[in-house]
């Protein structure tokens, strides 16, 4: 592997002109495709195997033309203070509303409150509903304008009116400002760490190109594999991190090589040998763990974590040819390592670095650093016990949005239950009695608590299908509505004489957080199985693979325990802009499992490969823990602040989603890298001493040998090295 980048590295700074060539042209067809690519249609959000889904499939056999998958609008209209919407001139705005949105060209129907008893009891709030018969994502903009235009007519007249419902969903905000200051921190990182402007600024160009390839890309198939914008905003975040940090460790790397006295090519050609080494199996980590999300089944998972693989995979490739090329073009505008204090001081370096200093005081104290960091995370963890998972919707948006006034505006009037109503399916299609069998139902459900609304049994033309509404009591995130729905599905559906399902976007919810539960013992033991796997290669030894597992569990874990507290206990919430607490979004422990995970292995990969380095090159184990530190503290401290800022700059996010990932990912790479990799991880070894590199004879002569540690470069190095470069001139 390494004589392999070795050779890679020396023809991308040799033939840097064709390799640039090639990434511009690149750069320049996604963003052309990107460009003339057809706009994204819908977004369908499935869960296949669920009740939830098998009764939204149902109802689109037997109900067809009823654009089941269709947007829905809500329009709340309140009163001012001391009127009612039942007086005559409220009643004549709403009518007029209902007719202005009833001559839209994508709306199948428009309710009218006071036909369909849509008042609630003090007469203060009316809600009108609007069916479209296209998706949200697939809503022509003249139609969402259309529906703002009617609530802006009704509100001139007095009323306080709000839409919420999917119609108008907002697309997700990718940071903004917050991801611009996080990219300002990382330059600020780039330039202390690798000492020059033009240095930093590599990692930050291939990185943005990088990105902009992968973006572009998704953009291009967004309609034909049916990617949402979320896909697009978690490959950024993710390749952006990844893509900065893997050319920061091979720019680092060149800059040692140019140190030790190599010339610029052969510089290059050994910092993408070794660091390009550590780069290519850390990427494969975070590769494996997005691309694993696709055994869980959710569609909308597995696209995003095979975009974000996609992105990691061009981060990869930038970093092995494109950054030796831009080290050609550099040329001595990057200096070596230290060169700097050499010249104030007149010496070499000599005096230990930070990274040396920790070493050493972790390897004199391993026990209490172990145990310090062990029972620090454990307790930050702790918040895990009380962990809810659920799907964020319109009461979770900011209060300045019109959607959650809307939801605020109907939980008021009607009850908070009427955010998230139950949609029962009745398949009595094989019954003896279909109109019973649905009367059984309807009472069984009225008989059941926490419910406050049941309607009246609807049938297709068929007669073999009906569907009933229900509405709850509580919120349609509250542990009481799924209680409600795992009432129906166990107690009344077992007495009904016909097939009963539970679907709507509340029941879609729970279905889908349980889905996510269920697979997530499974996608831990497949991902941290085959990465445990990938790592005995590299790093020759059972012992190292499995430290880097139990760390990883135990920093995802504490990162969770942080979620909660902060998004779903509401510390610190004010500080990061959290104005609902509420149930931690479903896809969140799994995705920062596969997140994590692939984050953790780079730095594991990063400073643990410096270390086998020295171990295989002679130096004692402890002695290898502290030159280890020595050459990559330095830079993982940096790739690490690197990343937790271009994480962080998505806090700043209106999206909730958004927000929480952003958040969740800044702080397990800092639990991650500064506790576990930097404190725990040394202590283990030192324990450990030799044992650390343990590995049964057999397995060794088994396994391939890649050589991560360059062992064989020197060699290969002599053979490629042009024969006429020893020879001395002589005059004749």
């Amino acid at each position: 592997m390494a004589t392999f980048l070795y050779k890679l590295g020396r023809l991308a700074f040799r033939r840097r002109h064709f390799v640039a060539l090639i990434w511009v042209a690149l750069l320049t067809l996604a963003g052309v495709g990107a460009a003339s690519a057809p706009a994204a249609g819908s977004t369908s959000f499935s869960i296949p195997g669920t009740e939830a889904q098998k009764a939204f499939d149902l109802l689109e056999q037997r109900f067809p033309g009823a654009s089941a998958d269709g947007a829905t609008g809500r329009m709340v209209f309140k009163a001012p203070e001391g009127e009612k919407m039942t007086d005559a001139a409220h009643k004549a705005t709403v009518a007029k509303t209902v007719k202005e949105l009833g001559d839209g060209s994508e709306v199948v129907s428009v309710t009218d409150p006071f036909t369909t008893n849509a008042v609630s009891k003090d007469g203060t709030v009316a809600y009108l509903s609007v069916k479209y018969d296209a998706p949200a994502v697939g809503l022509k903009d003249a139609t969402k304008d259309a529906l703002e235009t009617a609530g802006d007519d009704a509100r001139a007249t007095g009323l306080t009116v709000d839409v919420g419902g999917d119609a108008l969903q907002a697309q997700p905000d990718a940071g903004g400002v917050g991801e611009a200051i996080g990219l300002a921190i990382a330059a600020v990182v780039l330039v202390i760490t690798l000492g020059s402007m033009i240095a930093a600024g590599l990692p930050l160009l291939t990185a943005i190109i990088g990105v902009a390839i992968g973006v572009s890309t998704i953009t291009v198939l967004a309609k034909a594999l049916d990617l949402g914008t979320t896909t697009s905003t978690l490959a950024a975040m993710i390749g952006l991190a990844v893509g900065i940090d893997y050319a920061l460790f091979i720019v680092s790397r060149y800059r040692a090589e140019l140190a030790e006295g190599r010339d610029r090519e052969e510089a290059v050609g050994r910092a993408t040998g070794t660091a390009g080494s550590a780069v290519v199996f850390a990427g494969l980590t975070v590769v494996i763990a997005l691309a694993g999300l696709s055994v869980v089944n959710v569609p909308m998972l597995t696209k995003m974590g095979l975009a974000a693989a996609g992105t990691v995979v061009i981060a990869v490739l930038i970093a092995l040819t494109m950054i030796p090329a831009l080290l050609g073009y550099a040329g001595r505008k990057i200096r070596p390592a230290g060169e700097k204090r050499r010249k104030t001081t007149g010496t070499a370096l000599s005096k230990p670095n930070l990274g040396t200093r920790w070493a050493s005081f972790v390897i004199r104290r391993p026990a209490a650093v172990l145990l310090l960091g062990v029972v620090g995370l454990g307790a930050v963890a702790l918040p895990v016990s009380q962990l809810e998972l659920g799907l964020p919707d319109d009461g979770s948006q900011p209060t300045s949005t019109t959607q959650r006034r809307a939801y605020d505006l109907l939980s008021e009037g009607f009850g908070p239950g009427f955010n998230g109503p139950l949609m029962i399916v009745v398949d009595a299609k094989n019954s003896d009695d279909p109109k019973a069998a649905a009367t059984t139902v309807t009472d069984g459900i009225k008989g059941l608590k926490d419910v406050v609304t049941v309607t009246p049994a609807t049938f297709n033309k068929a007669g073999d299908t009906a569907t009933i509404t229900v509405v709850p009591d509580s919120k349609p995130s509250s542990a009481q509505t799924q209680d409600l729905v795992h009432a129906i599905r166990d107690d009344v559906a077992s007495k009904a004489d016909a097939d009963v399902l539970v679907t709507g976007t509340t029941a879609l919810n729970i279905d889908f957080s349980q889905k996510l539960s269920d697979a997530l013992i499974p996608y831990l033991a497949l991902v941290v199985g085959l990465a445990f796997l990938l790592l005995i290669v590299v790093f020759r030894s059972i012992l190292v693979p499995l430290k880097a597992a139990l760390g990883f569990l135990l920093s995802v874990l504490a990162a969770l325990g942080a979620v909660v507290a902060v998004f779903q206990w509401g510390w610190l919430g004010g500080l990061l802009g959290v104005e609902e607490t509420g149930p931690i979004m479903s896809m969140m422990p799994i995705f920062m499992v596969g997140v994590v995970f692939g984050l953790a292995m780079d730095y594991e990969v990063f400073l643990v490969t410096r270390m086998r380095e020295a171990y295989v090159h002679g130096e004692s184990p402890s002695q290898a823990i502290v030159t280890g530190f020595k050459h990559s503290a330095r830079v993982v401290v940096a790739a690490a602040v690197i990343m937790m800022a271009v994480f962080g700059g998505f806090i700043s996010s209106g999206e909730s989603m958004i927000k929480m990932i952003g958040f969740g990912l800044a702080i397990a790479v800092l639990f991650d890298a500064f506790v576990v990799r930097m404190a725990i991880v040394p202590a283990v070894l030192a324990l450990l001493g030799r044992r650390a590199w343990w590995l049964p004879k057999w397995l060794d002569r088994a396994l391939p040998n890649v050589d991560v540690e360059g062992e064989g470069l020197r060699t290969q190095a002599e053979k490629d090295a042009d024969p006429d470069e020893d020879r001395e001139l002589v005059r004749v």
